[in-house]
């Protein structure tokens, strides 16, 4: 199957900056949607972008503004860059794609932002 690799994460101040990525296997990237997710200790994980096959992008609330996600299907990679960023950033972010009725999902990368 598909096969989804996160990379990018680690500890930074508030207000700083990072950039995920997320590495696919296989030939349907390019007509997959992809999402990135994240998960606090304690809580539900939430949607923080989505982009589809087309280019259609939406964000949660909580980071519009701050977070542009994008994708390079000749690299079959699907980007989040994230500045100004806030201690309630501090999550493991997760890869999503899904095509098919089937979901596929990264190992995740853990962000620590400090305040």
């Amino acid at each position: 199957q598909v096969q989804l690799v996160e990379s990018g994460g680690g500890l930074v101040q508030a207000g700083g900056s990072l950039r995920l990525s997320c590495a696919a296997s296989g030939s349907i990237f390019s007509i997959m949607s992809m999402g990135w997710y994240r998960q606090a200790p304690g809580k539900q994980r939430e949607l923080v972008a989505h982009i589809t096959s087309i280019g259609s992008i939406a964000y949660a609330d909580s980071v519009k503004g701050r977070f542009t996600i994008s994708r390079d299907n000749a690299k079959n990679t699907v980007y989040l860059q994230m500045n100004n960023l806030k201690p309630e950033d501090t999550a493991v972010y997760y890869c999503k794609g899904s095509k098919f009725g089937n979901e596929y999902w990264g190992q995740g990368t853990q962000v620590t932002v400090s305040s």
